[in-house]
């Protein structure tokens, strides 16, 4: 993704170690970036660099220290390889070591690492799109062996690659005819098969949660709401995302966080890692757990008055950092323009609600339209929902849909 998905709060440390006298320098594969998008040394990397390249250009720089800041996980789990080399440089990285990673960026190995923790998890079971083909062992009731399972967990069905993020590759699978054409398709012989978490379909709220730190000190930044889960696979940003009130689930959450934090301390994560979950029944199930920060480290960062880049900084340089549970200072709510928002309109955006970002949601090269976050403090919301609706009505923006659904959350 686009190094402004991170707005303001990586120019902010940058300028916090400018002030230190320590210079900053930004390695990425993205389009280009300016001084808006990172106040220091650039140097733009091809895509395919390998992690060996990439640990040499940041020594070649001279760096005295490195941190990994990459999404999605498979560029974390380049970065993860790149700390190998650099520590052996004499380079140290704030990167959670390579077995975790691994493990971490496998769904599978995920999903068993959470139940071995106490977590709740989605029942569900792996499809190997090598046995399924053939391919090396053979082995005949395979797939007899997966529609077993699948019957036995009950359909519908949702079916995401081992390997991927952002919900991409997610299939609704309804019907055993669904899973037959699925593991036909997918997980064959054709050249795009891969092997999947085939897993039940858990109904109730999606949330995220990113925790930043190192064995024996981790933060728990809020939750962030961003949408609903059901059936049928959802487009990371296609919902409002937001980060507020919501006390009962936040004590419900506060159990599991203890978890999350003894479990990171075991995997020996160093740097940020995001944890996906449904919230459903008082309890939250886990979907992921992602090497690296989340899509939604700006929204925990503007709604608590914390910075997760500074505190990886922090951690480069040796200093302490924040423990615990961060509690939230106000709200903060990100919502998608599937068109370009016209400079002027943004510009009376900013003059009448604090802004915390408004760019070009840019996915892989792809664009998505606008993405904005905005905060607000708790007893401001029926002024902001006031002033949203006066700005819909004189520029159309933001959109109807969205204006309801900003409306709806401030007037609970």
């Amino acid at each position: 993704m686009h190094i402004r998905r991170a707005d303001p709060y990586i120019q902010q440390a940058v300028r916090a170690l400018t002030a230190d006298g320590i210079e900053a320098g930004l390695f990425h594969t993205g389009a280009a970036a300016g001084d808006e998008d990172f106040p220091g040394h650039r140097e733009r990397l091809d895509r395919a660099v390998t992690p060996r390249e990439l640990a040499e250009a940041v020594a070649a720089w001279g760096a005295d220290a490195a941190v990994s800041i990459s999404l999605p996980c498979e560029n974390a789990l380049r970065d993860a390889a790149a700390k190998a080399f650099l520590d052996d440089m004499g380079i140290p990285t704030v990167m959670t070591p390579l077995a975790a990673t691994m493990s971490l960026v496998d769904k599978w190995e995920t999903k068993q690492l959470c139940r071995r923790a106490g977590l709740p998890v989605p029942d569900g079971f792996r499809a190997d799109s090598d046995l399924l083909a053939g391919r090396g062992l053979f082995v005949p009731g395979y797939r007899d062996a997966l529609r077993v399972q699948a019957a036995r967990i009950g359909y519908p069905l949702l079916s995401k690659p081992v390997w991927d993020s952002t919900s991409m590759g997610i299939r609704t699978l309804r019907t055993p005819a669904d899973l037959d054409a699925y593991l036909d398709g997918c997980l064959g012989a054709g050249p795009e098969a891969a092997s999947a978490v085939v897993e039940q379909v858990v109904e109730g709220d999606l949330c995220s949660v990113d925790i930043v730190g190192r064995p024996g000190s981790y933060q728990v930044l809020p939750l962030c709401w961003t949408g609903r889960a059901g059936a049928e696979p959802v487009f990371t940003f296609a919902d409002l995302r937001w980060c507020g009130a919501r006390e009962e689930a936040d004590a419900a959450f506060t159990e599991a966080a203890r978890t999350l934090m003894d479990l990171c301390a075991g995997m020996g994560v160093h740097g940020s890692v995001n944890v996906d979950m449904i919230h459903t029944g008082g309890r939250f199930v886990i979907l992921e757990i992602n090497p690296r920060i989340g899509g939604a480290t700006t929204l925990s960062c503007a709604a608590s008055g914390t910075n997760t880049f500074a505190s990886l900084t922090r951690m480069a340089r040796g200093l302490p950092v924040a423990e615990g549970i961060a509690q939230r200072t106000g709200w903060a709510i990100e919502f998608l323009a599937r068109e370009p928002i016209a400079p002027a309109v943004v510009a009376e955006l900013r003059r009448r609600v604090r802004v915390v970002t408004a760019h070009e949601l840019v996915i892989d090269g792809d664009s998505y339209g606008d993405i904005v976050v905005i905060t607000l403090a708790e007893g401001e919301e029926d002024r902001t929902v006031k002033t949203l609706t006066e700005l819909h009505e004189t520029t159309g923006f933001p959109a109807a849909d969205v204006m309801g659904k900003i409306s709806s959350l401030l007037s609970r």
